[in-house]
């Protein structure tokens, strides 16, 4: 295995980490973190003239996701 390769999953597992950390302390009693359902559900509410640009950002983000991740 290369040392980029290594950097990259470490990277993620470090991101994939710092979100479990984050969501954590957001569902702590008294926390104003919002929860990652929360921001979320702001994001698909936007909309730009009717347009709904943020449902159409979190249907891209997945795509990219699974573009990146599951297509093999």
């Amino acid at each position: 295995m290369s040392l980029t390769r290594l950097l990259a999953i470490a990277g993620f597992v470090l991101a994939g980490l710092t979100v479990l950390a984050v969501e954590w302390a957001a569902r702590r009693p008294g926390s104003r973190i919002p929860t990652l359902g929360d921001v979320s559900a702001l994001v698909m509410r936007y909309d730009i003239g009717g347009f709904p640009v943020g449902r159409l950002a979190i249907l891209s983000f997945w795509f990219w996701l699974g573009w990146h991740f599951l297509a093999r």
